[in-house]
């Protein structure tokens, strides 16, 4: 069994460095309690502010998901179990101070990050080479749609969590919808639904499809346009993981991590993670998955990001911005109007993000594959070496008197 795992672990480390533990030990849980505007003493007019609190033993993490302009999801990490948020109503709805959103007591905050949804562009790529610079069509401000208000919810195929969809209310689109949906979890696993990725405590999920949209031309993709936002250290870089393990994404391979790190260090403080893929339906076959592609991120000016976002706006005094955008569909898929349908999946947290360890499966076919010609190897030396021992007493002349 050793002579299996050494080469094993030699190959796991070469194809997906930093992924090769078997086993993941103790994993984390925490509690979760959810305010919908919270201390609003009436439904705000500009949209809505959920509040998901996940309170660890020594600390708590706040998500906060805002549709007050772009749609915004705001992540902060504080040291205690007891800090909490407060919104100053009157001048959070106004929009046009910083300070009217605190995480109490401020010298409790660790780390800090929001994810801004700022566009949706489409291009009509007639030439099926998807390129995103030609025929671009006039884009879709987020910041400018009505939304509708959250719809709360369990996590159907995940009990121990928590979601909320939010959705476009405007007419831009016809019949079609744009929609959100953050998922925050007590402990670790995965949805039922692809891309299956990996969550833990210290991450939520968040989803964003365009369900019958009426494209503007004949061969439409599209385009999802973020901005991260930070205070000194925003998520500012893109790693690309590879992995030889397929088994909850199919075809799949890579990952992606947009990561927060602090200066001259590699300590990273927080992420967006997905994986390069989408599906253009809503319960998707093989067949039905489409490459996704990323741009570098980008320095933007935050003040310009905080004006899109009332969340982004109340929270951060000095916000500093990076901005990407994730494309959907490459040369020689088929369009978005082959089922005008689209979903992407991303996870947000804090710490460094997790990588997946080899499934069971995984390793049994390596084990099986690497480990077969091994022990025949093995067994061939031996027998050789029976052979050349037992070879002079059985072949040597007998001595003549």
């Amino acid at each position: 069994m050793a002579a299996v795992l050494v080469p094993l672990v030699v190959l796991c480390s070469v194809l997906s460095p930093g992924s090769c533990w078997f086993g993941r030990g103790d994993s984390e849980r925490r509690q979760l309690f959810v305010q919908l505007n919270p201390g609003s003493p009436s439904p705000p007019a500009g949209g809505d502010l959920l509040h998901v609190r996940a309170v660890g033993d020594n600390d708590t993490l706040h998500f906060l998901f805002c549709s007050q302009g772009a749609p915004t999801l705001l992540l902060v990490h504080t040291n205690t179990s007891s800090s909490n948020v407060t919104v100053d109503w009157p001048q959070f709805e106004a929009r046009n101070v910083s300070g009217s959103l605190k995480v109490e007591p401020e010298s409790s905050v660790l780390y800090s990050t929001a994810i801004v949804f700022s566009r949706l562009l489409e291009y009509n790529d007639v030439n099926d080479t998807a390129d995103v610079t030609s025929d671009l069509f006039p884009p879709y401000n987020l910041q400018d749609f009505l939304w509708s208000h959250f719809n709360l919810s369990g996590v159907a195929s995940h009990p121990s969590g928590v979601s909320a969809l939010l959705c476009s209310a405007t007419v831009t689109f016809g019949s079609g919808q744009l929609c959100l949906q953050l998922s925050v979890f007590e402990s670790e696993g995965r949805v039922e639904t692809w891309p299956r990725l990996f969550h833990t405590a210290n991450s939520s999920q968040i989803g964003v499809w365009l369900d019958g949209v009426l494209p503007r031309g004949g061969h439409s993709r599209f385009m999802l346009e973020m901005e991260a936002v930070g205070g000194a250290y925003p998520l500012s870089r893109v790693e690309v993981q590879r992995s030889i393990d397929d088994e909850f994404t199919p075809s799949i391979f890579k990952v992606s991590h947009w990561v927060a790190v602090e200066n001259g260090s590699c300590d990273v403080l927080g992420f967006v993670l997905w994986k390069p893929v989408a599906y253009r339906r809503l319960d998707p076959a093989l067949e039905d998955a489409t490459p996704c592609r990323h741009s570098e991120p980008r320095r933007h000016s935050g003040e310009e990001t905080a004006a899109l976002s009332g969340l982004v706006r109340a929270f951060f005094r000095e916000p500093q911005s990076f901005g990407l955008n994730v494309s959907f569909g490459i040369a020689g898929e088929p369009f978005y109007n082959s089922t005008r349908f689209l979903r992407w999946t991303a996870l947000v947290g804090v710490g460094p993000p997790h990588s997946d360890s080899f499934s069971p499966l995984v390793i049994s076919v390596l084990a099986v594959g690497l480990g077969t010609p091994l022990v025949l190897l093995l067994m061939g030396g031996v027998f050789v070496c029976i052979r050349k021992r037992a070879g002079p007493s059985t072949l040597a002349y007998e001595p003549i008197n």
